[in-house]
């Protein structure tokens, strides 16, 4: 059993100990920790106040008495000293009521005992007390005080707080302190700046509170003003504004700071390091580190937390799993009370997809799940392929949050299980915004167009307000499916509801403009446009390109160019395709040279296709294949498929054609595609028999063409016709009516 030492004091007889607890049964408050009140040339004999606390649990005054009128007999001063002590240690521990009847039995009392009792009520929240209590003080000081009003502005009521800081007698640095802290923390930072130009002798303190207050409201040109004022600073002062620097994005700055500091400690390299990896600054984050271990400071779990986000953002697994290590061999784990680190690591390795030692950490804090460890271990399992895993882990929670259903919507889809995302969407209880945007996807991602378009009315009918990125999924699919109207009428539909410009949506109306016909409403839409990025600009040029407009395509890279607009891979992959169209070779080589040569671009397999196009349009098939000879990377079936495409422009390449399509049945034997066109060159170069050759051999391996489709919305219904299908009962009709003819 922990004992207390005191000195001066006689220990009762074990036997006297004994029969009280006899006498008084059911003793069963846990024992304090040992304490020791050292005093000088005294002996130490051993004091267990844990039956003194017994009797004051019970409210047996007159036992708790007698067991106190034991202590220091002789000296009155420690009588006072010992019991005040045991007051404020009781209440530190949270025997608040067992410290009030203490402070009523003691025969003495003094400002501290009563300052002591005070801080009691105020430490464990009991404000109602405290106050009444304060009022009942026959004296009080400025330790009282200031107490009182740190103890109310802590709640809140920072009214009543400068109402008790008005009528203070006396204050001091730290009673001023306390009010500005207070109002800081209650959000009224123009009154803390007043208070403290008040403040007659400011301290470290309170230059570093209202420092703190400006950093962390993003009020970073204020708090630099007060940090180059101050005369002296300490490391507290120099982590305030690197925090809040990192805090606003300006990591420049905050990273220019640190390096200026005196003195670091683990603290400021832990803030520094966090505002790398919170702003995207992944590898400079761990940098960091690498930096930090030949410093006297030694990482904290809180270090700890940001390395494994930034290794998990940078799918460094093996470094994350070292860093795990060293978080056991330091023992972070042990004091990880918040298990703030406990879901930085579950969420790292179930970004690994290393789902085993995920889940061994998640087991240790099964009796206690929290929803981020749990949506990302079912992220995790969904990433691996794990789908089942994952739904038994949904199944397993005892409450679901919004993100675990949304995930196994979105993981269900992924898998191609449709009728399992609706089944799971249906049985949702809460369905946000989130949860029916995540099902729109789907049903796009799995091509089911009319279904989505169904939900995102349905939506609408239950008055959920679509995100701006609902809209823009769906501006997408009309585009692609070439619903011209419904694109209309979504986009009018943007226009009443979403009241702020969306770069994103912007973008997404001139690429479904564009591919559903209309290049002149994309390009109102571009026009209109009150900033541009440059996806804005590659989706104009794409546009126009693909509508044949290569004059105009040229035009709107030019004027990109006089806007210091860098162009990418996209950009250049519409104004070559645009010089493919209008035949300008001389024009094509150039830009092939600007994007490799001028702006360091790799050419990918697109800009080869549009060369391989652009040449062979041109009647330039050598050319043509000596660009293909000469490529950086090696040909793949869609190289060789565009060269003998471009042959069949031709009468005069049948050998180029020949040796393209020998390449592309090496890599593709049953390319439909490849076999359809050299037929097609060897019937316009008079080989019938080689023609004849190919099409029986098309027939022995199964070889058959794609039919080419079209289709038609009717009364919100599509009709897909493929080519040369006659199962339509209306076909008949139909042909009739194309060829100009009427029905009987």
């Amino acid at each position: 059993m922990p004992a207390y030492c005191f000195t001066g004091f006689r220990l009762p007889s074990f036997s006297k100990i004994s029969s009280h607890l006899q006498s008084r049964k059911n003793c069963s408050l846990p024992l304090p920790a040992q304490v020791e009140f050292p005093w000088k040339n005294d002996p130490q004999p051993i004091f267990d106040d844990s039956l003194l606390l017994h009797y004051l649990s019970k409210r047996w005054h007159q036992e708790a008495r007698n067991f106190l009128e034991t202590t220091h007999r002789a000296d009155l001063h420690k009588q006072l000293i010992l019991w005040t002590s045991l007051v404020s240690k009781f209440s530190r521990e949270g025997y608040v009521d067992e410290a009030r009847v203490l402070f009523d039995i003691m025969p003495r009392r003094n400002i501290v005992t009563y300052n002591a009792m005070l801080s009691g009520y105020l430490q464990s929240g009991r404000l109602n007390e405290a106050c009444k209590f304060f009022k009942q003080m026959p004296y009080k000081n400025v330790v009282s005080w200031t107490s009182i009003l740190s103890g109310l502005a802590d709640s809140g009521r920072i009214g009543d707080a400068r109402k008790v800081f008005g009528v203070m007698l006396e204050r001091n640095v730290v009673s001023w302190n306390s009010l500005v802290t207070g109002l800081i923390s209650n959000g009224r930072l123009e009154e803390a700046r007043q208070v403290f130009d008040q403040i007659p002798d400011k301290n470290m303190v309170s230059w570093n509170a209202m420092i703190s207050g400006y950093a962390k409201n993003d009020r970073m040109e204020e708090a630099r003003i007060l940090f180059d004022e101050m005369k002296y600073k300490n490391v507290i002062t120099w982590t305030s504004m690197i925090s809040g620097y990192c805090r606003v994005g300006n990591v420049g700055e905050a990273h220019s700071l640190f390096w200026s500091m005196p003195e670091k400690n683990v603290v400021s390299w832990t803030a520094m390091i966090s505002g790398f990896t919170w702003n995207g600054l992944y590898e400079e984050a761990l940098l960091l580190f690498q930096r930090m271990r030949f410093s006297d400071a030694q990482p904290n779990g809180e270090t700890f937390i940001s390395l494994a986000y930034a290794c998990a953002r940078l799918g460094f697994s093996c470094l994350g799993k070292q860093l795990h290590a060293q978080m056991l061999i330091k023992g972070c784990d042990r004091d990880d009370f918040d298990g703030r680190l406990c879901r930085s690591l579950i969420q790292m390795y179930s970004v690994f997809g290393l789902m085993d030692f995920a889940n061994k950490i998640f087991d240790k804090n099964s009796t206690n799940y929290d929803s981020q460890s749990v949506n990302s271990m079912i992220n995790g399992y969904i990433k691996i392929g794990q789908l089942h895993k994952a739904r038994i882990l949904f199944d397993k929670i005892p409450i679901q949050n919004r993100i675990a259903w949304t995930c196994m919507i979105t993981g269900y889809f992924n898998a191609g299980e449709i009728l399992q995302a609706w089944h799971i969407f249906e049985t949702m209880p809460d369905r946000d915004a989130i949860a029916w945007a995540s099902m729109i996807y789907g049903y796009v991602q799995n091509e089911l167009i009319p279904e989505a378009t169904s939900l995102f009315a349905e939506m609408r009918s239950q008055g959920v307000s679509p995100l701006n990125s609902t809209y823009s999924v769906l501006f997408g699919a009309m585009g692609a499916m070439a619903y011209l109207d419904q694109g209309r009428q979504l986009h009018g539909l943007k226009i009443k509801t979403v009241y702020e410009y969306d770069l994103i949506l912007e973008n997404s109306l001139i690429s479904m403009y564009a591919k559903c016909g209309e290049i002149g409403d994309a390009y109102n839409v571009f026009s209109n446009m009150t900033y541009r990025d440059i996806v804005s600009w590659n989706s104009m040029i794409m546009g126009l390109s693909d509508h044949g407009m290569s004059s105009e395509t040229l035009k709107v890279y030019e004027t990109m160019l006089e806007l210091g607009i860098y162009p990418d891979s996209v950009t250049f992959l519409g104004i070559l395709t645009a010089c493919g169209n209008a035949g300008l070779v001389d024009k094509g080589w150039e830009l092939f040279s600007t994007m490799t040569n001028d702006y360091a671009l790799q050419p990918g397999l697109g800009h080869c296709i549009s060369m391989i196009n652009l040449l062979g349009r041109a009647g330039k098939v050598k050319e043509a294949e000596e660009f293909v000879f000469k490529l950086p990377i090696e040909s793949n079936r869609d190289i060789w498929g565009a060269l003998l495409g471009v042959c069949g422009l031709s009468k005069t390449d049948s050998n180029v054609a020949k040796h393209a399509a020998k390449r592309l049945f090496e890599l593709d034997p049953v390319n439909a595609a490849g076999y359809v066109t050299l037929c097609n060159i060897c019937a316009v170069s008079g080989m019938h028999i080689e023609e004849t050759k190919l099409r029986r051999k098309m027939s022995l391996k199964g070889v058959m063409k794609t039919p080419g489709c079209s289709w038609i919305i009717l009364r919100g219904r599509v009709h897909i016709f493929l080519s040369g299908d006659r199962l339509n009962p209306q076909v008949e009709e139909m042909l009739f009516l194309l060829s100009g003819n009427e029905i009987d």
